[in-house]
């Protein structure tokens, strides 16, 4: 399931037309300052649409949830450092191949909010895992009192 979900990740930042990547910038697009895009895109909201900023905020920081999940599921250390930072290498990757192929731009803000997704898939592993493991002490209470 990770390897398909990073498959469907590089496809649908990199290549979905969907996404607006279906062709290629003249020149270099970024941004370095941070909060710049997802500000702009908040003030114009009505203009661009609910749709739009919530691609652009929301989206960003979703689509690394399952990253952040199965990072700490398939290594036995479960660091939240690494994850975070295999998070945050991740979409360092993908903005600078946007950059550079300049198919998208690089944007400090997508850092952030994938980073930012990276950390809420890790908070939601965790929590699963408090409960598995809540769940199989208590079937071993129960198994023992019989």
């Amino acid at each position: 399931m990770f390897v398909l979900y990073l498959a469907f990740v590089i496809y649908f930042l990199l290549f979905s037309d969907w996404y607006g990547r279906s062709g290629t910038f003249q020149e270099y697009h970024y941004n370095l300052e941070l909060f710049k895009e997802i500000k702009r895109f908040w003030y114009y909201r009505n203009q661009v649409g609910l749709l739009s900023v919530g691609m652009n905020i929301v989206g960003n920081v979703v689509i690394f949830i399952p990253l952040g999940f199965f990072l700490p599921m398939a290594s036995r250390g479960r660091s939240l450092f690494l994850t975070v930072f295999y998070g945050f290498g991740l979409s360092l990757l993908v903005e600078t191949f946007q950059l550079l192929t300049k198919v998208g731009s690089f944007d400090v803000d997508d850092l952030l909010l994938n980073t930012a997704g990276s950390l809420l898939g890790y908070l939601l592993f965790m929590v699963c895992a408090a409960i598995r493991r809540k769940n199989v002490r208590s079937k071993k209470n129960k198994n023992r009192k019989r």
